[in-house]
């Protein structure tokens, strides 16, 4: 059996910071601790590197299949690793849409054939597909993803009695998208009459805008409290939601959770006009005051997970005008990066990130075996270089669309070495030929 030793490591776990060594037999944590030896073990010496466990990205949106010109399992799951995501959570809206069980499996197989990090898909909830749903299995996969408002894609629930319906037969964890869709149509509508179709970006905030992200989120948290729904609410972006969630009860307490996600903590609306459409996210960047009230949610617990929303789209697609260019933009590879640097700013400390973006997502969605560095637990491990300074190009963007928000932006750490299953799978650039990746299951009674 390979066994490997990561030796004077950093290690940030589980809200602790210490100095230590990890044995990694096979797949898995064998030992943590001081001065470990084992005469048939590689060592890798981490001297001045922290070691943490992968991030679980809960929501990503990989493209496969259907809109593979954009991005691919593959592709986007080796970027996700050169950015320390060992696992990613993969949603609905492809073409054809996982909306039935038979999609689900198929996009699975996809997984097992070719993805970088462990995987797991979100089943899509439609008008039209509940007795498909309550035929599912609640360990087939991570949940069940309702776009409330539409996004890339034409999976609109609009029904509310659906709704109730659909939250009131599934124990599942139940992740919306949610912005409300008539308040976006008359804003749209309004600034198409006084633009045609170029509507400056600058207003995209105010189209898709903080009352419809509020009215949306707050009537699905009230359904979930008359239902007892599981809900957790995706890529919260304005100060008033925040308002919604509470953080007096242990997150394995909670009914109703949040996420935010890197691009709601690091732009705001003032980049519109350097960046332009490449900000084009649905829900929109807003103000820089929305963007300072998620870091005190995301600091105080009312906001228990930290994820991307990678949505990649082709260049030629993101550089349309306004009502053509489509929302989203790819983050996997460079979001801890950026996060780093803000830690390195003082905004937010190593352990609270780490719980925000690994160990909360296993808790949340019940995973077994992944989010900690935990002996007995498996061995998706990522080293990072603190003191290494790269400039984002796209020389070294390995998304398949080619292209990120952050080219031009310089960060001082860097991944050197990620472990998926105990499979060193990248290390300074190269990836590993052998793959070891494994279907998320899931630790639910």
């Amino acid at each position: 059996m390979k066994k490997t030793i990561i030796k004077n490591a950093t290690i940030v776990n589980e809200e602790r910071v210490f100095e230590g060594d990890v044995l990694i037999e096979g797949e898995y944590i064998k030992k943590i601790g001081e001065d470990i030896t084992d005469a048939h073990a590689v060592i890798i010496d981490a001297n001045g590197k922290i070691l943490m466990p992968g991030i679980i990205d809960d929501q990503v949106h990989f493209r496969e299949p259907g809109l593979t010109h954009k991005g691919n399992i593959a592709t986007e799951s080796r970027a996700a690793i050169a950015g320390g995501v060992t696992t990613f959570i993969e949603q609905p809206n492809t073409n054809p849409q996982t909306v039935t069980i038979e999609k689900l499996e198929e996009k699975m197989e996809i997984g097992k054939q070719t993805a970088y990090a462990n995987y797991s898909f979100m089943f899509g909830g439609t008008n039209d597909n509940l007795e498909e749903l309550k035929r599912l299995d609640k360990n087939a996969c991570a949940g069940v993803k309702l776009f409330l408002g539409s996004s890339t894609g034409n999976m609109l629930v609009d029904n509310e009695a659906v709704i109730e319906r659909i939250f009131s037969n599934t124990e599942m964890v139940i992740s919306a998208h949610c912005e409300d869709e008539t308040t976006i149509k008359n804003n749209l509508e309004k600034y198409k009459a006084e633009f045609g179709n170029d509507i400056p970006i600058k207003y995209h905030p105010i189209i898709r805008s903080a009352d419809a992200c509020y009215l949306s989120s707050s009537k699905a948290i009230a359904l979930a409290r008359k239902t007892n729904a599981r809900l957790h609410v995706f890529h919260v972006s304005t100060a008033k939601e925040t308002e919604l969630f509470r953080n007096d009860i242990p997150l394995e307490e909670k009914r109703i959770t949040a996420e935010v996600c890197t691009h709601h903590l690091w732009f705001s609306d003032a980049d519109y006009n350097e960046k332009g459409t490449f900000i084009k996210w649905n829900p929109a960047v807003k103000t820089a005051k929305d963007r300072e009230a998620l870091w005190e949610a995301l600091l105080d617990n009312r906001i228990d997970v930290l994820a991307t929303d990678h949505a990649p789209h082709t260049l030629e697609e993101k550089q349309n005008i306004y009502t053509n260019a489509p929302s989203g933009g790819p983050l996997v590879q460079h979001t801890l990066a950026a996060l780093m640097e803000k830690q390195k700013e003082g905004k937010i400390s190593l352990e609270k990130l780490i719980q925000k973006m690994c160990h909360n997502p296993a808790i949340l969605f019940n995973i077994a075996k992944r989010g900690f560095v935990r002996e007995g637990y498996y061995a998706d491990l990522v080293l990072v270089d603190p003191v290494t300074n790269w400039t984002v190009n796209k020389n070294n963007i390995l998304y398949k669309c080619g292209w990120s928000p952050f080219e031009g932006t310089t960060f001082s750490t860097k991944v050197t070495h990620t472990f998926v299953n105990g499979n060193l799978a990248y290390h300074n650039g190269a990836f590993s030929k052998e793959r070891n990746v494994k279907r998320l299951t899931f630790n639910r009674d």
